[in-house]
C-alpha cells in the first residue's frame, strides 16, 4: 500500500508518498480500505513540529477516515461494510494511508446519505463539537450559545448541533462567510472584522471557543452569571481558569477522543437532515502537499479532504 510519511519536521514539502506493508488488524480491530481522509489544522501543526503529540518523525499523520472494511477480528462489522470514524486519537492512527487498521469501537457505519468524502470530514470536528456542547456544556432548549469561528470545521458543525439541541446560536465569522454560517442555522452573526463581539452581545449561556488567542479571556465579558466557556484551544491556561472561577463562571477544556456514542449521535442528526458537513475542496492522495499548503493558509470554510 501507499502511505504519506515524513522523515523531518517542516513545511508541506516534507510529506512524501512511499510504499509500506499493510497493517494487520489486532483482536477487536478491522482493516479498512480507505476511500477518503479528512484533514485537520492540528495535522499541519504536528507536521511543522509545534508540539510533540505523536513523537518525533518518522510518522504518518491523520485520524479522519471513511472506507470499506476488508478484514475483521471482531463481531461488530463484516467485510464490505462502509464505515467512518476517528481511530486512536490522540495516539497515532497513521491514517494518511490506503489501508488502516482501527479498533472497531472507534468506527461506525457510514450513513447512505453521506459520500465517503463527506463522512471523512466529519469525525474530528463533529466529535469535538458534540463533546463540547452535549457532554461538557449540556446545551438545551432556549440556551444562548456563542460559537467562535462559525465558518471553520468545528464551528460550522457546532452551529448545527447547537440548533438541533434547541439553542439560540450566535457566531463570529468573517463577512464573507455570513451567508454560509446563516445557512448552517446561525441566528445571529457578528463580523469580527467589523465589530467587537464583547460590545454586541450579553447573557450568553455557553461559549465554544475554537479560535484561541485572547478569545477565551474576552468571552468572560459576554457570559451570564454561571455561564460556561468550553475551549478546544486553551485548556491548560491555569491563570485563565482561575479568572473564570473567581467570576463564578465555568471553564472547560475539550480534548476530543474516540466516542462511539457521540459518533452515532452525529449519524442520527445526519439521517434526520439536521447536520451536514461542508467540504471546501478535495485533493487526490498524491497532492497532499498542495492540500497542506491550503491547510496552512487558515481561514478555511469547512474541511479539506484527500481522496484515495
Amino acid at each position: 500500500m501507499r502511505v504519506i510519511t515524513q522523515q523531518t519536521l517542516g513545511g508541506p514539502e516534507v510529506l512524501t508518498l512511499v510504499d509500506a506493508p499493510e497493517p494487520r488488524p489486532l483482536p477487536a480491530e478491522v482493516l479498512v480500505r480507505v476511500k477518503a481522509i479528512g484533514l485537520n489544522p492540528l495535522e499541519a501543526r504536528l507536521r511543522a513540529g509545534e508540539f510533540p503529540l505523536i513523537g518525533r518523525p518518522p510518522f504518518v499523520l491523520g485520524w479522519d477516515i471513511s472506507g470499506v472494511v476488508e478484514e475483521v477480528v471482531t463481531w461488530r462489522f463484516r467485510p464490505g461494510d462502509e464505515v467512518f470514524g476517528m481511530p486512536l486519537f490522540p495516539r497515532a492512527a497513521s491514517a494518511y494511508a490506503e489501508v488502516v487498521s482501527a479498533p472497531a469501537l472507534h468506527l461506525t457505519r457510514k450513513p447512505a446519505s453521506l459520500s465517503h468524502v463527506e463522512a471523512s470530514a466529519l469525525p474530528v470536528v463533529g466529535l469535538t463539537a458534540w463533546q463540547g456542547l452535549v457532554d461538557l456544556a449540556g446545551v438545551g432548549e432556549g440556551d444562548r450559545v456563542l460559537v467562535h469561528g462559525g465558518g471553520g470545521g468545528v464551528g460550522h458543525v457546532a452551529i448545527q448541533i447547537a440548533k438541533a439541541l434547541g439553542a439560540y446560536v450566535i457566531t463570529t465569522a468573517g463577512g464573507s462567510k455570513r451567508e454560509f454560517v446563516e445557512g448552517c442555522g446561525a441566528d445571529e452573526v457578528i463580523d469580527y472584522t467589523a465589530a467587537d463581539f464583547t460590545e454586541e452581545i450579553r447573557d450568553v449561556d455557553v461559549v465554544l471557543d475554537t479560535i484561541g488567542g485572547d478569545t477565551a479571556e474576552r468571552s468572560l465579558e459576554v457570559l451570564r452569571p454561571g455561564g460556561h466557556l468550553v475551549t478546544a484551544v486553551a485548556d491548560e491556561d491555569s491563570k485563565l481558569i482561575a479568572k473564570y472561577e473567581a467570576a463564578g463562571m465555568r471553564f472547560s477544556g475539550i480534548a476530543v477522543d474516540p466516542d462511539p456514542v457521540a459518533l452515532r449521535g452525529l449519524v442520527a442528526l445526519v439521517e434526520q437532515g439536521r447536520l451536514r458537513v461542508h467540504v471546501q475542496e478535495t485533493f487526490p492522495f498524491e497532492r497532499v502537499t498542495d492540500a497542506h499548503r491550503l491547510l496552512d493558509s487558515g481561514h478555511l470554510q469547512g474541511k479539506l479532504v484527500l481522496t484515495v
